[in-house]
């Protein structure tokens, strides 16, 4: 791909949850609104290069997208004289109010969580509406084929068009019923800007801004709820750290980090959000994740940090999900408490095979213990499965560490 390409390519994946929600509200039908925004990233990719990127490359996008949406609800008009759709072009009535979520992303994360869809229906269709994410990216955070993802999401769109789900802005006594989801996409879509897998950079800062930005605006519609508190601070939190995660294009492990190059403003503002959550007597998951990154940016050094603190927590969060994966986490801190030889009888027996993750530390703790050979094998494995350019390169160096 060319640069100028390459630049045309970032600019509408920054703007394609805007593009897509406002398309959306406009026009009232999903498949209208991603043909609009695809057709104006064609003639973006066509003219930009030539003509020089727009002063405002988004409100570009957003009317081309949007003459391109009219003009097609002007053609299925002339073949069908019974399509309703194209009346909006000159419908004078005004926008329905906005109810009590005024943001059009937000309003559309909302929609895209309709009960009536299958939860992991919701998640894919809004990663793929909102994060601007590929099938294939949606599939690697779910960790499935990308085949079953693709049809996952066009079940999506079928169900929200066959069942006429309406595209409105959810009732306040709807909101508890799907915050839960909406809270896993704003959580998906931050971590894939953090992780980012392909072979771009290895951080996508606008995904973990959008979903800040999304955290902040349901922490203010949802005060009172503590898990979305958790899941504001644990995003601030885990920001804080991303100027030091990477450094010459490659990834620094936490322990290695300089703790200087911390958002301190960022770390007290999530501290804050911790304390409060801390009168809860069942912290959820997201509280529970926020506390662990609140021990680690409270330690001032890494062999200062309190790892029996940290094991506690995920304690408590495998009682509320007793996941591989919460398990593989919480073995890195017995292997501070207890030892590398106690933490890998933990973590070979689980069913995580195809995870780069669990290669990985089995490599870091088969390294610690001195058996160089497998440690070698199991970075091989790690560096099989694993897509972030920044993570292979440390892992390359690791392996090449070993006597």
């Amino acid at each position: 791909m060319s640069s100028g390409a390459a630049g045309v390519e970032r600019v509408f994946r920054e703007e394609y949850g805007r593009l897509i929600a406002s398309l959306t509200r406009r026009f009232g039908d999903l498949d209208i609104a991603e043909d609009a925004a695809g057709e104006a990233l064609v003639v973006a990719l066509e003219r930009w290069p030539v003509d020089g990127v727009p002063p405002n490359p988004g409100a570009w996008l957003m009317t081309t997208a949007g003459n391109r949406a009219i003009d097609r609800l002007r053609r299925d008009k002339l073949r069908d004289p019974k399509h309703q759709a194209a009346a909006m072009i000159h419908d004078p009535t005004p926008h329905e109010p906005t109810g009590v979520v005024a943001d059009d992303r937000l309003r559309l994360l909302f929609t895209c969580c309709h009960p009536a869809l299958a939860p992991e229906a919701r998640i894919a269709l809004t990663l793929r509406m909102l994060g601007g994410l590929t099938v294939a990216e949606i599939a690697a955070a779910f960790l499935v084929q990308e085949t079953t993802m693709g049809q996952r999401i066009t079940r999506a769109k079928a169900k929200i068009k066959g069942a006429r789900i309406p595209y409105r802005v959810p009732e306040a006594d709807d909101l508890p019923e799907r915050v839960g989801a909406v809270l896993a996409v704003v959580m998906l879509i931050f971590n894939e800007g953090y992780l980012a897998s392909g072979d771009g950079e290895p951080v996508r800062a606008e995904l973990t801004a959008e979903a800040i930005r999304l955290a902040r605006l349901l922490h203010a519609l949802l005060p009172g709820d503590l898990e979305t508190t958790g899941l504001l601070a644990l995003l601030l939190l885990t920001e804080s750290r991303r100027l030091a995660r990477v450094r010459g294009g490659e990834l620094v492990p936490l322990d290695e980090q300089d703790r200087g190059g911390w958002d301190r403003a960022l770390i007290a503002e999530g501290h804050a959000l911790v304390r409060a959550c801390l009168a809860a007597d069942r912290p959820g998951r997201y509280q529970i994740l926020a506390a662990v990154n609140a021990v680690h940016t409270d330690a001032p050094t890494a062999a200062a940090t309190d790892w029996s603190q940290v094991a506690a927590l995920y304690d408590q969060l495998t009682r509320l999900d007793p996941s591989p994966i919460v398990a593989l986490n919480r073995a890195v801190a017995v292997a501070e408490l207890d030892g590398p030889e106690v933490a890998l009888a933990i973590v070979e027996r689980l069913p995580l095979d195809g995870y780069h993750a669990w290669h990985a530390t089995r490599a870091d703790l088969l390294r610690r213990l001195g058996r160089s050979a497998d440690a070698r094998a199991q970075y091989d494995a790690a560096l099989a499965c694993c897509d972030n350019t920044a993570e292979a390169s440390y892992l390359r160096r690791k392996r090449g560490e070993l006597v």
